[in-house]
């Protein structure tokens, strides 16, 4: 990651869909039809449910919680 991609989440959306086989919009559309809230909930539930790594799984959430606002 760049200088200046870093804190960006979308930053790591290339290796998200590679990694995984989905395209982001689907794990967007997945937290956004989650009944939780919370951020930490999500991250967790993504990773535990999901099997995605937790730096992967922040920066999904990250962006979709920021896109609520």
């Amino acid at each position: 990651m760049t200088a200046s991609a870093k804190g960006n989440p979308a930053s790591y959306f290339p290796a998200i869909e590679a990694k995984y086989g989905r395209p982001v919009q689907e794990w967007i559309d997945l937290i956004n039809a989650s009944p939780l809230t919370k951020h930490m909930e999500i991250v967790g539930w993504l990773k535990t449910e999901h099997g995605l790594g937790h730096g992967h799984a922040n920066a999904l959430v990250a962006h979709t919680l920021a896109g609520r606002k």
